[in-house]
């Protein structure tokens, strides 16, 4: 403003001529009452016609209330008021019109020679530092624009990848995965975006969508910085395609502007540097002008001078508003200057007696008022800053000077710091103004006139000031830093948001803080959660919640998975750190909302993780409903990760509550069994829901060693549980392998010590003593164990599923509970209900339960707990037992094959049900070797060939010479199953001898029985079995049985034979079968079996006369060398190799007639 403030080495050439000659203008000049009107405001030349008046030069930023408007003002007021002088032309004019006339080598040139006269040119520095100027170059001059600052208007920088000072490093960054670029640089704006609005009404264009992103992100950063933040998450997921933590995402490739505050009260426009723009004033003669310019100018209608005088009026109106605003803003802004520097000299113990200033350079104007350059919380610094800045546009130079301290040791505390007095500098014996002084330093080239500048020329010296400094630097820099180096900041932005004393400025950095990278990976958030935890630790709970949870719930939708995470682990490791009233209301419905509508698998299983915590620091008991609500919820889900956490993490944490409350063994888990007998209740009608019950009784095997611990810290010996003496140690085995920590009984009860202790007196006090006073075991006993033995009853043995999730609960149950509770209360429970003893082995009471699935259960979950030799003869025992009463009484055999299934899966119990099958084999029954003749068909798959070859063959070859036939019978479909999974040569030898026996031997003959069961296993192991015995054995016959059923009597045998025979052909013809054999036996096989068809089911003939003719097609392709149209896929393989390794795949295929059908069908 004043003119000690301006830089006198910093002129352009116009301004030195301005200096020399102020009154320099057109020669010829009216006064606007004359009736003419003014040039258009775009031409930076006076016209010197009597009918013009001179042409006004107006700023190129008219709604700017910076210092720049002072020389429009001056200029239009020359203008107005006319006056005479030279007419020479200026350097900065012939530039113009150099530009304007699209010279543009001769201004390249001119601005080289100017550059090495050390003479720049701002119009030329800007014209060619910019790229845009160039890349929309035409052919033809551009049209005059109506701002006066040169060709195109206003020259700014945009951005392109040519200059370094344009290049956007942010694009650059590694962060990447943005689908689109729709940046595009400044200079593609049209020049009816940058034009600026009259007060008279004009026609608007509609909104662009880059302007409409523009706006919509400064919309929302409003609307975050003054506490909208509903308002702000709805706007947000109103314009979901838009990433409002990027400005980027905008598409224009210029910094962000201003807040929308700033913009409000600015006018819409940011005070440019008056390095960068010059405003002049020149006059030319009338010949320097292009030819054909007067002749345009003078040709134009008088009510168009009219409007545009009028319009200059009301310019030069709104620059004199602009002005006042401005003249009251920068007394504002002196008033406060002087307040900071009273409050120094007081600070300040003596004045100093150097007359110069450490950083006397003066600036070039006024300070600027846009916000970006001068922080608006300089008055609360509170005068603790050693600003090395120039006072002389406050107040003269002749002030004494701010103080700077020097250095002092780091041992020196932080108050001697403050107290002492200022430094004094010396001062040499000269004379000289300090004008001159202010101009000499000035050649320093210091900047303060921006917002770097103002930090850099301050130095902190209190760590209040530090932390205003840090709140004003940390969102400049963050934007700058590489991605995979951000969390160094973390430290930094944690430290700020703890000590700043701006509430505002603290959610910033917060916010900072949980955007600070794009999509963190594991180890970054965990740098950021452990600064939240910091953070917590050190600011308090109410701080937490005020500060941290918004910046959770704001994210809680983000649309990065990996975001969404942070959140989710965020709210586990604040939990300890929050008011009780916030964790079980807010916190508890933020994660029940990700835990059910979050779609990423990992986010969920965070989200159950922190539940579990939010479960330990929960006291209210009306939260228990929605905790079993949640444990339901996540034991639900698809994800296995998710249903894991849920057992490693929340059961035992719910657990543990309930266990507080009390209400473990007497609500939660009742709760679970109901749920468990209302299933199976829903399920006898419409199929049992074998998930559901998985989940229920996992959860339940989940609680057992949380029940386990209430009973140990409920028992009559807990007083007398003391820690003296050598501890005997718990053995290795004692408890079965615990899926987390958090479900190991030592952590539970507290240490291993402890549960030593406590076991010892546990296995005392069932042993001598009685559960006499024990309400926790009692209604282990009493309740549970009868409750959970009445479900078993009632689900389904053939459901191997629920038997082996049955079983395992019973096995983890006895294996807590102990051997001697397994002895003395659970297996005394089962043996009631079972009655094996031999009077009850015809009394149909007796029989019932024994087809139930408690029988496998009771076999492979209590009674395989400890594998002592008693136990295993138990175990032995109770398997002949149950094979002899079966046997006799003729009951369904489901119960003791299910009981083998489940066995067999464990080699290490082979030999012992090959010792109970044994036991079969010698028995005196012949019901009873049937059965075991059929068992073995479940054991060979499971069994090593050593065990087939010393146990299983033998024994079969003992039972198929048995006297009884029925016997002999049941041996088949074991001889079977070892054609199918043996490859001992000479094991398959005895096997086939032993088969064709049953084929050959004349006593057989006649045995329907035996050629259906033979018939039956053919058609099930032949398509896995090994090829030379299928075309050599199986299929011949296959062949001879169909021809033999052509000339039975007996229709009802007839049909049976013909009816298997058509089962076991459908499963071969998916085998790959040489054209010998199917010349010789399947094709004739297939016609004898068509013949009996044809009399006894015309459906089945029509599918046999198809496959007969498949046959047939593919035998003709096979004599002219075409390999079309073959009978199967593995048709086309080559080798025995490829063959086998084929029909090893078809193993498992099943082909039912109606399927058969259909296939056959779509082929013709």
């Amino acid at each position: 403003m004043a003119a000690g403030s301006v830089n006198p080495f910093n002129l352009s050439d116009s301004e030195e001529e301005a200096e020399r000659r102020p009154n320099v203008t057109t020669d010829t000049q009216r006064s606007p009452n004359g009736g003419a009107s003014s040039g258009p405001p775009g031409n930076p030349f006076a016209t010197p016609v009597d009918t013009e008046p001179p042409t006004l030069l107006l700023s190129s930023n008219r709604t700017s209330p910076s210092a720049e408007g002072l020389p429009v003002s001056a200029a239009a007021t020359a203008a107005m008021t006319g006056g005479t002088g030279d007419t020479r032309v200026s350097i900065d004019a012939i530039a113009a019109q150099l530009l304007r006339d699209q010279y543009i080598l001769t201004a390249l040139e001119l601005h080289t020679e100017m550059l090495e006269a050390g003479r720049e040119l701002p119009r030329l520095r800007d014209y060619f530092s910019n790229p845009g100027n160039f890349e929309r170059q035409s052919g033809t001059p551009p049209a005059s624009k109506d701002q006066g600052l040169g060709p195109g208007g206003p020259l700014n920088r945009a951005g392109s990848i040519s200059t370094l000072d344009s290049l956007d490093f942010a694009r650059y960054s590694d962060d990447g995965n943005r689908e689109t670029d729709e940046r595009v640089t400044e200079s593609e704006l049209t020049s009816q975006e940058r034009k600026k609005h009259k007060s008279s009404v004009e026609f608007q264009d509609p909104i662009r969508q880059l302007e409409k992103r523009a706006l919509n992100f400064l919309v929302n950063e409003y609307l975050l910085r003054n506490e909208y933040k509903l308002a702000a998450i709805t706007f947000s997921d109103e314009n979901d395609d838009q990433d409002f933590e990027l400005w980027d995402d905008v598409g224009l490739n210029i910094p962000k502007p201003p807040d929308l505050l700033q913009l409000y009260r600015n006018g819409g426009s940011v005070a440019s540097s008056p390095r960068e723009t010059v405003d002049v004033a020149v006059s030319m003669e009338l010949g320097d002008l292009p030819g054909n310019y007067t002749s345009q100018e003078q040709s134009k209608k008088p009510d168009l001078l009219q409007q545009q005088q009028t319009e200059l009026v009301q310019e030069l109106e709104y620059q004199i508003g602009l002005l006042n605003t401005e003249k009251e803003s920068l007394a504002e802004q002196i008033r406060k200057m002087h307040s900071e520097i009273q409050i120094l000299k007081r600070c300040a113990s003596s004045p100093p007696s150097a007359p110069l200033d450490l950083g006397g350079c003066p600036t070039s104007g006024p300070p600027s008022t846009d916000s970006s350059d001068l922080p608006s919380t300089r008055p609360l610094d509170n005068g603790q800053y050693l600003d090395i800045r120039a006072g002389s546009t406050v107040e003269d130079s002749a002030d004494p000077p701010m103080t700077q301290s020097s250095p002092q040791p780091q041992t020196q505390s932080h108050g001697k710091l403050k107290s002492r007095g200022p430094v004094h500098f010396d001062q040499p014996n000269r004379k000289l103004s300090p004008a001159f002084q202010q101009a000499l330093l000035s050649f320093c080239r210091m900047s303060s006139d921006s917002r770097l500048g103002a930090e850099v020329s301050r130095i902190a010296d209190s760590e209040e000031s530090v932390m205003l400094m840090l709140g004003r630097c940390l969102p400049h820099i963050v934007p700058n830093v590489l991605l995979a180096k951000r969390e160094e900041l973390i430290p930094l932005i944690l430290c700020t948001a703890c000590l700043h004393p701006e509430a505002r400025e603290r959610d910033q950095l917060l916010h900072i803080l949980f955007n600070l990278i794009k999509r963190p990976d594991d180890e970054q958030r965990q740098m950021i959660l452990t600064g939240c935890v910091a953070f917590a630790r050190h600011v308090g709970p109410t701080r937490v919640e005020a500060e941290l949870l918004p910046q959770c719930w704001e994210q809680i939708n983000h649309k990065y998975p990996e975001r969404r995470l942070l959140v989710a682990e965020s709210c586990g490791a604040l939990a300890p750190y929050l008011p009780k009233e916030i964790r079980s209301s807010l916190v508890l419905s933020m994660l029940q909302q990700m835990l059910a509508e979050d779609k990423a698998d990992m986010v969920r299983e965070a989200v159950v993780k922190s539940l579990g915590i939010i479960m330990a620091y929960i006291d209210d008991p009306d939260k228990y409903s929605q905790g079993l609500e949640l444990m339901l919820l996540s034991l639900a889900d698809p994800s296995e990760r998710v249903v894991s956490a849920t057992h490693q993490v929340f059961i035992p944490a719910f657990a543990a509550w309930t266990t507080e409350l009390g209400i473990l063994h007497t609500t939660l888990i009742p709760s679970l069994l109901t749920r468990i007998e209302k299933l199976l209740l829903v399920g006898g009608e419409h199929g049992l829901d074998e998930h559901k019950l998985h989940m229920y009784l996992s959860a339940l095997q989940s609680l057992i060693p949380p029940l386990f611990a209430v009973v140990l810290q409920n028992a009559p010996f807990t007083s007398r549980a003391k820690l003296h003496g050598d501890v005997p140690a718990i053995e290795v085995t004692r408890f079965p392998r615990p899926a987390s920590p958090l479900q190991d009984v030592a952590t539970i009860v507290g240490s291993r010590e402890t549960v030593s202790v406590l076991l010892s007196l546990y296995d005392h006090q069932l042993e001598h003593e009685g559960t006499t006073g024990w309400d926790s075991l009692l209604w282990v006993v009493n309740q549970l164990l009868p409750q959970l033995i009445e479900i078993v009853g009632r689900i389904n043995v053939t459901s191997s599923t629920c038997v082996h999730e049955f079983s395992r609960f019973f096995w983890r149950l006895c294996r807590t509970f102990g051997k001697i509770f397994t002895n003395t209360k659970v297996k005394p429970q089962f043996q009631e209900i079972l009655r094996l003893s031999e009077e009850n082995v015809d009394a149909s009471t007796g029989n019932g339960i024994l087809t139930k699935a408690t029988v496998p259960i009771y076999a492979t979950g209590v009674l395989t707990c400890y594998n002592q030799e008693e136990d295993r003869k138990l175990l032995v025992g109770f398997l002949e037992d149950v094979m002899t009463t079966l046997s006799l009484s003729h009951a369904p055999l489901d119960s003791l094959k299910a009981s083998f299934v489940e066995l067999g899966a464990n080699p290490a119990y082979h030999e012992l049900l090959l010792t109970v099958l044994w036991y079969g084999v010698v028995h005196t029954s012949a019901l009873v070797r049937c059965t075991a003749a059929r068992m073995f068909e479940l054991l060979v798959k499971g069994v090593n060939e050593t065990l087939v070859a010393q146990r299983v063959v033998p024994a079969l070859i003992t039972l198929s010479s048995d006297p009884e036939i029925s016997v002999r019978i049941s041996t088949i479909p074991a001889f079977g199953t070892i054609m199918e999974t043996v490859t001992q040569k000479e094991l398959l030898e005895r096997v086939k001898m032993q088969l064709e026996s049953f084929l050959e031997d004349p006593q057989y003959q006649d045995q329907h029985s035996l050629h259906m069961e033979i018939i039956r296993t053919f058609g099930r192991v032949g398509p896995n079995a090994e090829p030379r015995f299928r075309d050599e054995f199986v299929l011949p016959h296959l062949h001879k049985l169909a021809l033999g059923n052509n000339s039975q009597t007996v229709e009802a045998k007839r049909i049976d034979i013909a009816t298997q025979l058509f089962e076991a052909y459908s499963a071969l013809s998916c085998c790959f079968i040489s054209e010998e054999v199917m010349v010789n036996h399947f094709l004739p096989g297939l016609r004898c079996l068509r013949a009996d068809m044809e009399q006894l089911s015309a459906e089945h003939e029509v599918i046999l006369s198809s496959m007969i003719r498949e046959c047939e097609i593919k035998i003709e392709n096979r004599s002219i060398g075409d390999a079309q149209g073959s009978l199967s896929i593995a048709s086309s393989l080559v080798g025995e190799d490829a063959k086998t390794k084929f029909l090893s795949k078809m193993g498992q295929l099943t082909t039912s007639g109606a399927m058969l059908a259909n296939v056959f069908q779509r082929k013709k």
